[in-house]
């Protein structure tokens, strides 16, 4: 079983649920875990009496919700472990209590997703102020044009905490386009990519292909993008 951490300040609901379906559709089996103090994805997934902490299916991914630890999902599915259970684990982290409840020195790949607004750099870096063990990180950027500058600056923000970059940088463009295709998808209770910009597709197929590599294989990727792209 994989684990995979979304942590930061920034939006990450719409960036787990296309990653979640394209690693659903290569018939792997995905839990994802809002343990954001929001709690997102308990207002956009179609959900039937929904109570304070429940696990609900659509489209072929279940969503665990209101949840503090992967223990108390354990204890809520109450027939095997989640190990047995799934195939890859995404949480999607905001806030100090759940990196601590979640025991991310213990996930495979965290990921710290920002844009760069003031808002996003200074509480998502709050968020991971008292790591106490140097942790690796990769960076998931959404900017409207990335420069070098930018990614500098990060790197000067993060020095003076517990922070080790790795080497890939994943960098998702902001345009108008791709939240429209959110409004579309929240409306049509769906999880669809068509629409999103090519340059959004290209970062999300390289995020998948770098962070799942031992699970799909790459060329993998481009061909189940390909096929959801068509979804009507």
């Amino acid at each position: 079983m994989k684990t995979v951490a979304f942590i930061g300040a920034y939006d990450k609901t719409d960036l787990i649920l296309y990653t979640a379906k394209i690693l659903s559709m290569a018939n792997k089996r995905i839990l994802v875990v809002d343990s954001t103090i929001m709690q997102k994805m308990r207002y956009v997934l179609p959900t039937i009496t929904p109570t304070r902490n429940y696990i609900t299916e659509f489209e072929n991914i279940d969503f665990a919700i209101g949840f503090t630890s992967l223990n108390d999902i354990e204890q809520y599915i109450g027939n095997g472990s989640i190990s047995s259970r799934y195939d890859i684990i995404l949480l999607d982290i905001d806030s100090q209590g759940a990196m601590k409840n979640l025991e991310i020195d213990k996930i495979d790949n965290n990921l710290f997703v920002t844009g760069f607004d003031v808002y996003s750099i200074k509480r998502g870096f709050s968020i991971i102020h008292n790591t106490m063990n140097y942790t690796n990180f990769s960076k998931v950027i959404f900017s409207k044009e990335m420069s070098k500058r930018e990614n500098e600056y990060l790197d000067y923000l993060s020095s003076q905490y517990n922070v080790i970059w790795d080497d890939k940088l994943f960098n998702f463009p902001l345009e108008l386009g791709n939240y429209a295709v959110t409004m579309d998808n929240q409306i049509a209770q769906r999880i669809k990519i068509k629409g999103l910009s090519n340059n959004y597709k290209y970062a999300l197929q390289y995020m998948i292909e770098s962070i799942f590599n031992d699970e799909i294989p790459p060329k993998e990727v481009s061909k189940l993008i390909k096929i959801l792209e068509k979804e009507v």
